[in-house]
């Protein structure tokens, strides 16, 4: 079986400028990894938190919610109520809890939103200042846009491992 490189090997983006093409290839690797990890976990494997760490579920709503908040910021807004509610119940697995088709589809389609949002944005806006959260901490849009990458990516590792670690206890090693 022929595989591609990772995302950050297959070259340039042509519809992403330069300075944004790291956290593109970042995010193209996440929505890669993520249906290879948890899209055959079941919801109770999706939720279960082996050792006390967190769930898939929750890293994978996590993924999505965050990505939709900080673009919020990167757009110079704030969090309205909706994004706060979401927020609140990202560690929820919900009643019935959420299949991994529901959870692996809301985060990869906030990854596509979010590397629309990157072949959108006018390099010339990267260093425009943004603040963040309700204590209106300091930052940019590049630094934004770049947090939402490797911010996605930790999350991403997490879901790996965590699911490793599920499968691992479904047959019993």
């Amino acid at each position: 079986m022929t595989t591609q490189p990772e995302p950050w090997l297959r070259g340039p983006l042509p519809d992403v400028d330069p300075m944004l093409a790291p956290a593109a290839h970042a995010l193209m690797q996440a929505a890669e990894d993520i249906p290879r990890a948890a899209s055959a976990l079941s919801p109770a494997e999706l939720w279960v938190s082996p050792g006390g760490a967190a769930s898939v579920g929750f890293h994978l709503r996590h993924i999505a919610g965050s990505i939709d908040r900080l673009a919020t910021y990167a757009r110079g807004a704030q969090l309205d109520e909706r994004q706060l509610a979401a927020l609140r119940a990202e560690p929820e697995p919900g009643d019935p809890p959420a299949s991994a088709a529901t959870l692996v589809g809301a985060a990869t389609a906030a990854i596509e939103g979010v590397l629309r949002v990157l072949r959108e944005t006018d390099p010339s806006t990267l260093r425009e200042p943004r603040r963040v959260g309700r204590a209106s901490l300091p930052s940019t849009v590049h630094g934004l846009l770049f947090h939402i990458a490797e911010h996605t990516q930790r999350h991403v590792g997490q879901v790996i491992t965590t699911a490793k670690i599920v499968r691992g206890l479904r047959l019993g090693d």
